[in-house]
């Protein structure tokens, strides 16, 4: 049985440009992609921070913190959930990385790289990996209810190296 990828599911692909963007990271502070430029980003965009899956697949971030910086990229987070459930959701999980707020507009950045789900207003369990010239070099699109993992985000900072 073949899948048929439909347009609601593509995600931007490798070699496009990351779109630029700058969000909340704190009530009072915000981050730009841009500032980040010259070294790999890592994007996690990610339904809702309370959630199971969500919870167990910003901890494998989290654990995975010094492998990812040993290639000197910067991990985000990225979710509609406001600053203020980011906060309390960071402080309640020790968390060692921004989580951004895509709340308003609601989704414009999770649209811009075919990330957000509008049919029930959350971001879809997306990876990407921004390389340093700011080009997507990996992308991934998990279904909602499937933890991904760090791996292949791994996996593509280790080839960043090698390139």
């Amino acid at each position: 049985m073949s899948v048929k990828t439909t347009a609601r599911d593509e995600i931007l692909s490798v070699g496009a440009e990351a779109p630029d963007f700058t969000l909340n990271a704190t009530p009072d502070q915000t981050l730009s992609l841009h500032e980040l430029r010259g070294k790999p980003v890592v994007l996690v965009f990610y339904p809702a921070d309370w959630s199971e899956v969500c919870s167990d697949e910003l901890a494998i971030f989290n654990q995975a913190i010094p492998l990812i910086s040993e290639s000197g990229a910067t991990t985000l987070g990225i979710s509609v959930d406001s600053v203020w459930c980011h906060k309390a959701f960071i402080a309640a999980r020790n968390l060692r990385f921004d989580l951004l707020s895509d709340f308003h507009p609601k989704g414009a950045v999770s649209t811009m790289y075919g990330a957000y789900d509008a049919e029930h207003g959350y971001c879809k369990r997306a990876l990407f990996v921004v390389d340093a010239q700011g080009r997507i070099a990996w992308s991934y699109l998990s279904p909602v209810a499937i933890n991904p993992g760090v791996d292949g985000v791994l996996d593509a900072l280790e080839s960043l190296k090698k390139s």
